[in-house]
């Protein structure tokens, strides 16, 4: 099981998102949180309240989920951070793989 990090600009796209993953079986869940963030762009420090997908997933799905996240994002470089589950509950990892796996497609 992996986590897939994003981030969008309003919380229209993040749920656009968010639903799209879930219902082609690309994520079991996302979570949608509201963030400030300060980073450099173009040269410049920049400040924008942003909103955070925390993508569950399996990482067997990770390309499809980094290429679904950048045809649907309106960002140039929409943020694509994997990290590994390796702690994660045994029930909870087998309900991601259930909810993500090729037997729905």
């Amino acid at each position: 099981m992996i986590l897939v990090m994003t981030t969008c600009s309003t919380p229209e796209e993040a749920d656009r998102i968010a639903s799209l993953l879930v219902e082609e079986r690309l994520a079991a869940c996302v979570q949608i949180q509201a963030a400030q963030s300060v980073y450099r762009w173009a040269g410049r420090i920049e400040r924008a309240g942003e909103w955070t997908l925390q993508i569950k997933t399996s990482e067997a799905l990770a390309d499809a989920v980094r290429d679904r996240i950048t045809s649907l994002h309106s960002y140039d470089l929409p943020e694509f951070v994997v990290l590994r589950a390796d702690s994660a509950s045994t029930a909870y990892a087998t309900w991601v793989e259930a909810e993500t796996g090729s037997d729905h497609r």
